[in-house]
């Protein structure tokens, strides 16, 4: 078997764990496999097909990192208005419990408001940040 081939085989293996896995840097790695690959049907030394390689992977490993930290995450579908519309509603606390919950009207119905952050200020006009289950994770508005 030649070098280059036993480098496509890496490549695949690793294509194939990141289907099963869904980490996109085992892509990247599969990248680094095809240029060592590739320096192999150049006719370059193995360790030089090892260097390539590790050197492309790693640099698309490290893009892909910077790439993804770079670009904020989207919000959780729990606090994303375009899944749920009652993220950025407001609401009316009247009081709150001693538990840091308060039993509010909401479209008609009674909800459990939580405040997001330690103890809430005070009865007062609050917005909806997330909907947890059954209740509302609000802020001051």
């Amino acid at each position: 078997m030649s070098e280059a081939t036993l480098w496509w085989i890496i490549a695949g293996v690793l294509v194939a764990a990141e289907l099963a896995t869904g980490t996109f840097y085992l892509l990247m790695l599969a990248l680094g496999a095809a240029a060592g690959a590739i320096a192999a049907h150049l006719g370059v030394a193995n360790t030089a097909q090892m260097v390539v390689a590790a050197l492309v992977g790693g640099l698309a490993v490290a893009a892909c990192y910077v790439a993804r930290k770079r670009y904020p995450k989207a919000p959780s579908a729990s606090a994303d208005r375009n899944v749920n519309l009652d993220i950025g509603e407001t609401l009316n606390v009247e009081h709150w419990n001693a538990d840091g919950t308060a039993t509010v009207r909401y479209r008609g119905a009674p909800w459990t408001a939580v405040f997001r952050n330690g103890t809430p200020p005070g009865p007062g006009i609050y917005r909806v940040v997330e909907v947890v289950g059954s209740r509302l994770v609000v802020v001051p508005k």
